[in-house]
């Protein structure tokens, strides 16, 4: 229900300027086309007010006092009118008088279904509409702000196979750490997949499948590009080098890895000053990671082709991901209403224990924040989140003995020389381990086998590094051979061992 606004409302409105959800026309006789789009853009975003009678730069014009209530009239009509605003809109525009003129308020509330205007589709961003009609990419994301259902729980194709039961028994464990009796201990993988909503009927296509959000938090890489080509988290020091980075590291695989990959980035290049909380010594560092690494992952757009960040600077640390956003500008921890963006995901990362209840993190945030720098952490919500925690100089800065550049030389050489020495041992251990290892392989490949029988029979686990150390040298050296030579990759593939007959008398 919308609310009528009094007059010092109307005057605090203008006294603001326009921004994503408030706009001034003067329409002083007529309402003209544009006041339309922005009914539109105002419906696909957030909402927002229309104040006719004001101009651009907050100036109280007025409109006709003859002119009023046909421009309602028309108005009403207007966006009612299914060929003209689509779905049609209802809409009840207000008159007031402020400073002795009379506007017209037109109060749009956010839609939930897609808004056009004569077939255009319109969206805010800061002062203007803008026609995003054929921006497929932003269309998308309108179109995804708007569905009540949630990307991570399509249903794909793949199977439990598909996933990691290494991962999935590492949230096994996480589980039981927690809580002793967790109901996770004693489920099966599929019952665990079953029970966090992970494997769910598709009923359109009526058929049984793991969800994104399975293969996001258990799935093999090659899985996780298979579905997701644009998943990848971009990890970057840059305090020295500011127009490139010192470090960097491209993170893409699980959220499990991702998780670990970016803790780890952060308490390489963040130092751990002694932080007291009441009576107790706590890592500041860690838990202001743990929070912002976690809210990343969990509450991410994974529909969205922009990449996600964690940045450390001289000054700040921050995290900028993809985002279905329900609200725009800074967020305030006294009016904060959190809002599950992955619900399954989101659940997992409770089980386990890398997030606690839904708004948890950013109340956290603020107090190690505090604790860390003695500054307060931004929060900005949009189609980007970003979340902003300043730095003071010690958290940067590099710590240890001072050495001189000659002292420097002296050891770089000593360490040259040392890993000379070590590399020649090591290469004659690697040597004498690959040749152990192919003789293995051809004594039990006396009879056919496959790759996967092969690699299970020496401890393999990785295919491409077994395929190019092993397997490819002794094809290429004829001590093996391939029972379907004509198709080498064909599924039905296995390897035998070339007999060598003896010369005869």
């Amino acid at each position: 229900m919308v609310v009528p606004m009094q007059e010092a409302d109307i005057l605090k409105l203008i006294e603001g300027g326009e921004n994503i959800q408030v706009e001034f026309r003067t329409s002083a006789r007529e309402i003209t086309k544009d006041v339309y789009d922005t009914v539109c853009s105002f419906s696909n975003r957030d909402g927002g007010t229309i104040i006719l009678g004001v101009g651009d730069n907050g100036e109280i014009l007025g409109v006709a006092q003859d002119a009023v209530e046909r421009m309602k009239t028309s108005f009403v009509t207007s966006i009612n009118n299914g060929q003209k605003i689509n779905p049609p809109l209802y809409l009840q525009p207000e008159t007031c008088t402020v400073k002795g003129r009379t506007l017209i308020i037109i109060q749009v509330p956010s839609g939930r279904q897609v808004c056009r205007h004569h077939g255009r589709i319109f969206d805010r961003s800061h002062e203007a509409d803008i026609d995003i009609t054929d921006n497929t990419d932003m269309v998308y994301q309108l179109y995804a702000r708007k569905s009540g259902s949630y990307f991570v729980n399509k249903v794909t194709r793949f199977q439990l196979d598909d996933l990691r039961p290494d991962l999935i028994e590492r949230a096994r464990r996480m589980t039981a750490c927690r809580a002793k009796d967790h109901p996770w201990k004693g489920m099966s993988d599929e019952e665990l997949l079953r029970s966090a909503g992970l494997i769910l009927q598709d009923t359109e296509r009526q058929f049984e499948g793991v969800t994104l959000a399975a293969i996001l938090l258990f799935g093999k890489d090659s899985t996780i590009m298979a579905v997701l080509p644009q998943h990848k988290t971009d990890a970057i020091f840059r305090v020295e080098n500011v127009d490139r980075y010192d470090d960097r590291d491209v993170i893409i695989t699980n959220l499990l890895e991702s998780y670990d990959r970016m803790m780890a980035f952060g308490q390489k290049h963040l130092n751990d000053p002694f932080v007291l909380d009441g009576f107790q010594s706590v890592s500041a560092r860690d838990r202001i990671l743990r929070e912002i690494c976690s809210n990343s992952l969990a509450h991410r757009d994974y529909s969205s082709g922009y990449v996600a960040k964690l940045v450390i600077e001289r000054d700040r640390l921050f995290t900028e991901n993809p985002n279905r956003s329900h609200g725009h500008g800074a967020l305030r921890l006294q009016s904060f209403e959190p809002y599950s963006k992955n619900p399954p995901i989101s659940r997992v990362f409770r089980e386990i224990g890398l997030a606690d209840e839904l708004g948890s993190g950013m109340r956290n945030t603020y107090k190690y924040s505090k604790l860390y720098s003695g500054k307060t952490p931004e929060f900005i919500e949009g189609d980007m989140f970003r979340t902003i925690v300043p730095l003071s100089p010690i958290a940067v800065e590099k710590v240890g003995p001072h050495v001189t550049p000659q002292d420097s030389d002296q050891a770089t050489q000593d360490i040259t020389q040392q890993s000379k020495i070590t590399a020649k041992n090591n290469s004659h251990t690697t040597q004498d381990n690959d040749q152990a290892i192919q003789d293995a392989i051809l004594m039990f490949c006396n009879e056919p086998r496959s790759k996967a029988e092969i690699m299970e029979h020496c401890g393999y686990k990785h295919v491409r590094n077994f395929t190019q150390r092993h397997l490819r040298p002794l094809l290429e050296s004829g001590q093996i051979q391939m029972t379907i030579p004509g198709k080498p990759k064909s599924s039905s593939q296995k390897y035998m061992t070339v007999q060598k007959t003896a010369p005869a008398n």
